[in-house]
C-alpha cells in the first residue's frame, strides 16, 4: 500500500490508504472483504470492499471499493483493471447480487475521476470529509433490472423503466 500510494501522496491528497499503519491495514482486512492478487509469493494488487452493512458503510446502500492498488513494479500492465472488472462481475453482481457498486475520489486528483468514467462510473454526488480535497462519489450500475433507487437514480443510470424491462420478466 505504501509505495502503491506513493504518487497519490506527492500530490498532497490525502486518502486513508496513501498512510497505511499496520493498525489501518488490520482494520481494513477485518472490517471489510479483502482481494489480493499475488504471483510468486509476492503481492501484486490488492482491493477492499466495504459493504452496506459494515461499521464503514459506503455512501449509498450498495458495496463500496476501496484501497485499491497495485504495486508500482506492475503499474500499466492492467493488472489492477482486470482485479477491478474481476470484483465488479465476479463478486459484487454475481456472488452478492447487488445491482451496483460504488467508490470514491478526489475530486482534485489528476486522471482517476476519468479513469472510472471510462470503465462505466458515473458521478452521483460528492462530499467534503475534512481531508483537505472533496471526494466524488461514483456508482456503476451492475444489473439495472434489479437497481432500486429512486426514480431520479433510475433515469439517471439505468435508462430503463422497470415496467419495460421484459427481458427480465420484470
Amino acid at each position: 500500500m505504501h509505495e502503491a500510494y506513493a504518487p497519490i501522496r506527492k500530490l498532497g491528497i490525502n486518502f486513508a490508504s496513501a498512510y497505511p499503519t499496520v493498525e489501518k491495514v488490520r482494520n481494513n482486512i477485518f472490517q471489510n472483504l479483502c482481494f489480493v492478487y499475488e504471483s510468486d509469493q509476492k503481492l501484486i494488487s490488492t482491493l477492499s470492499l466495504r459493504m452496506p452493512w459494515s461499521n464503514n458503510p459506503g455512501p449509498y446502500y450498495f458495496p463500496h471499493i476501496w484501497w485499491l492498488a497495485t504495486h508500482p513494479d506492475y503499474k500499466g500492465l492492467g493488472i489492477g483493471a482486470k482485479m477491478l472488472q474481476y470484483i465488479e462481475t465476479e463478486i459484487v453482481q454475481n456472488d452478492l447480487h447487488s445491482p451496483a457498486v460504488t467508490l470514491g475520489t478526489a475530486d482534485n486528483h489528476p486522471w482517476l475521476m476519468k479513469m472510472y468514467e471510462r470503465k462505466g462510473y458515473k458521478k452521483f454526488g460528492s462530499q467534503n470529509l475534512g481531508k483537505g480535497h472533496v471526494t466524488q462519489y461514483f456508482i456503476k450500475v451492475l444489473q439495472p433490472y434489479l437497481f432500486k433507487g429512486t426514480a431520479e437514480l433510475q433515469q439517471q443510470f439505468t435508462n430503463v423503466t422497470y415496467e419495460e424491462d421484459t427481458q427480465h420478466g420484470i
